[in-house]
């Protein structure tokens, strides 16, 4: 019965590495490429910097919560799962706690080790005047995990998204809603602490990990119909 009722742990902590490993092997890889290549262009262009001014100039001060509830809801939301499932005997609620879980933990590692090396300086928002958008201290440790390239918000929110859509891929409502959540984290965040190329980055780095994440877990659920 205790075996039973850590089975669903237990995949969560074999997978994790291989998980880990995967986000970075064969197409995946490619696709961390694009979100450098992308990020290139954007900063390049001077998009960044016009979008971050543009930005400014709107009435947009709402979505500064954005901020708050990407950092809220990776915290509460996997775990509040995992036992929810475990009081009611929920399997399903449960699995996918852990599946969220596991893509909120490769998604702030993967974009927290990015951010060491890339010392990306964040926007600053009392200055419109002077374009910091191409400023970036490249080495280990230079300015920190806090800020930066790619934007933990938008890694985190996105790949706990694609882990949740690919875990239900028949339902409608989650294709819709879910992504939308996403997008209100990434968009919000990208007219205020983070720069646009860094949402854009995180967007695709995060949709990687959650796709690798729901595959490994979908295996669970569908055992679950047998």
């Amino acid at each position: 019965m205790l075996y039973a009722k850590l089975a669903y742990m237990q995949h969560f902590f074999r997978s994790l590495l291989p998980n880990l490993i995967a986000c970075f092997f064969g197409r995946n890889l490619l696709w961390h490429g694009v979100a450098i290549l992308g990020t290139f262009v954007i900063v390049m262009s001077g998009f960044d910097w016009w979008y971050f001014v543009t930005a400014q100039s709107l009435p947009i001060q709402f979505l500064f919560s954005s901020a708050v509830i990407g950092g809220l809801v990776p915290m509460f939301l996997p775990l509040g799962l995992i036992v929810w499932g475990l009081l009611r005997k929920n399997k399903t609620r449960e699995i996918v706690g852990w599946a969220l879980l596991q893509a909120t933990i490769l998604g702030s590692l993967i974009s927290s080790t990015y951010k060491a090396f890339t010392g990306r300086i964040q926007p600053n928002l009392a200055n419109t005047l002077i374009d910091s958008s191409h400023g970036f201290q490249f080495g280990f440790w230079e300015h920190g995990i806090f800020w930066g390239w790619p934007s933990s918000h938008t890694t985190i929110a996105f790949a706990m998204v694609m882990a949740f859509v690919t875990l239900f891929p028949g339902s409608k409502k989650v294709r819709v809603l879910a992504p939308a959540y996403a997008f209100y984290i990434g968009i919000g965040i990208s007219t205020n602490i983070h720069w646009f190329s860094e949402f854009f980055a995180g967007a695709i780095i995060g949709t990687v990990i959650g796709a690798v994440v729901g595959k490994s877990f979908r295996s669970l659920l569908k055992n679950l119909s047998i």
